[in-house]
Order: C-alpha cells, then structure tokens, then sequence
C-alpha cells in the first residue's frame, strides 16, 4: 500500500506535468488563433461545439463558457447528430470540433453532412495533420508532449490543455465583443453577480403606505409612534409638498434624550438630522449597500430626481433579496 508521501508526489507529478502542457500551448499561439476568433466574431448563427469521449466533456463546457460570456453556443453529441440532431447545425453556424487524435469515427461521420452545409470548422486537436485537420478551416493545435497519467493512455493533460484553450478562445472573444459584468449577469440572473447587477433600489425598497413618513411640522411623539409602526428605525421628515427634509432614527433619540428632550411637546424639526443620505431609486441595490456601510447606517431613504420622498430600506431588506 503506498504511503503519504508517495500519494503527494504523485498529485505533484499530475499537476507540474498538466500545467506544463497548458504553458506548451501559450508558445504555439499564432495566426490560427486570430482566425479562429475572427471566424466566430463573423458568425451570424452559433458556434455548435462536438466532441467524442472525454473530448466530448470538454466540449460541453466549452460550449457552457462560450455561451455565457456573450457568444451563443451549445453542444451536439456526434453520436446523436448522425441520427437526427444534424438539424440543429444551420448554414450559419460554426462548428468547434475536438478530438485529441482528430480521427474518432464518430466526429468524422460527420465531415461530409457539415461540407454540404458549408459550415466552417474550427478543429481543436492535438493532430493537426489528421483527418479532422485536413477537414477543418482553422486548426487549434491542442497537442502535448505527453499525457500525466503513468501509462500515457487515459486522457489527462491533454483534456486540461483543450479546456484551457477553450478558455482562452472564449476569453478572446469576450474581450473583442466588449463584453461587461452587466451582460454577464443577464445569463446569470440567479446568481450572486446576477443579483448584484441586476437588482435595484426600488425592487426591494419599501414604498407606499410602507414607507415611515411624519411632515416637518410633527411631534417628538408623533415620529416615535410611525417609527414603531413601521420597524425600520427611523422615520423620515417631510414637507407638504412630500419633499424630503430630514430623517430621525434611534440613535436621534437617544442623542435628543440624553439633552431632555420632552416627548410630549418638543418638535421633530427641531432634533431631526438634516440633509440625510438618500439613493435613487434606479440605483444598484449593491449601491445602498455600500452606502450604508460608508455612512455606517442601519437604514436609507429613496428620493426621486426631484427630492421627492418615493421609498425606504434597510439592510434587513438587502439581506431578504440576497445582495449583500
């Protein structure tokens, strides 16, 4: 039975041999690579991404990261293309093909259906001089020296070296369309940067009769009450025309008792905090998030472009939509 130590060395020996095939890759980079992407770019349909095997699992992702990161993609088994899923590859498309030896049968059967339909191939494989190479347009080389499995048979370095690839195309790609952590959201809506870039103040702020609101000329007592009725912690102040003017919280009153303030008979004008912090209601929610944790506050009043009191919130509200 091997012990610790041979059990680590052999991990060791997997990952210098693996990363070493992946650094291999970096040094053949070359023309190939530009027309791969341009070819793609130029592509008014899909990129349809097949693969036999373990190059068929690596497909599957690469098709996965392709599609969310702004290029539609999917993937097609070979095996069930030739049996009727051939029609999901239209004359628009593009074809990202992988096979490590660039001969499975079953990748091959297909060359001819794709030559009538005059859809390019983009062949990655570790076989430039195959059959799938000869086919194909534009070849990846994705060889490597050897696999990091002992008997240099079960596919190893060479599915990491194609998957790195198929990052690199799919990061290339990204880059040239421009693509931004909002568009990545938008096929991540749940998510957390999908929730982060895609959810807004007033999806989660509380709005209407929700809202803890006592006009400028209230009571110490009369704030108290709405500040009870509504559990935020604060109620804000405004004037007849709904304009906001001020906010009162917990911590007002502890500052307004601590000076003797008379609950009964002392004015909110007269202790409430001016100029608070406000956010739009268009704003991020992660914004409020930020905003409060700047400020160091528990609660945040929402204000249209015209200062007009239109919502509230607090980090109970943020914690509930899983923003923050």
């Amino acid at each position: 039975m091997q012990n610790t130590e041979s059990f680590i060395a052999s991990a060791r020996r997997v990952l210098l041999e693996e990363a070493s095939a992946v650094a291999a890759l970096e040094q053949r980079l070359d023309d190939s690579f530009t027309r791969a992407c341009q070819l793609v770019l130029a592509c008014a349909g899909r990129v349809v991404v097949i693969g036999m095997g373990k190059s068929g699992h690596v497909a599957r992702k690469i098709a996965a990261t392709l599609a969310s990161t702004g290029t539609p993609a999917f993937f097609v088994h070979p095996a069930e293309a030739v049996h009727g899923d051939l029609g999901m590859i239209t004359r628009q498309d593009v074809v990202l093909a992988l096979s490590h030896s660039g001969e499975s049968d079953e990748v091959l059967a297909l060359l001819p259906s794709l030559k009538r339909l005059a859809v390019p191939i983009v062949a990655m494989t570790g076989n430039p001089g195959s059959t799938l190479g000869e086919a194909a347009a534009v070849v990846l080389d994705a060889a490597v020296g050897q696999e990091a499995c002992p008997l240099n048979l079960a596919p190893t370095s060479s599915t990491t070296a194609a998957m790195a690839l198929g990052d690199a195309l799919a990061v290339a790609l990204l880059e040239a369309r421009g693509f931004r952590p909002e568009d990545f959201a938008l096929s991540h809506p749940g998510g957390s940067l999908g929730r982060r870039l895609l959810v807004h103040v007033q999806d989660v702020m509380r709005s209407g009769d929700a809202i803890p609101v006592v006009p400028a000329t209230a009571l110490l007592r009369d704030a108290l009450l709405e500040i009870s009725r509504k559990g935020l912690g604060m109620t804000a102040v405004a004037d007849a025309a709904g304009a906001l003017v001020g906010v009162f919280t917990d911590g007002d009153l502890r500052r307004a008792l601590d000076q003797g303030a008379d609950v009964r008979t002392m004015g909110i004008a007269s202790i409430m905090t001016k100029s608070p912090a406000t956010i739009a209601p268009a704003a991020l929610a992660v914004e409020a998030v930020q905003l409060m944790e700047a400020r160091r506050i528990n609660g945040l009043l929402v204000v249209d472009a015209s200062g007009v009191l239109c919502g509230a919130l607090n980090m109970h509200d943020l914690l509930r939509a899983r923003v923050v």
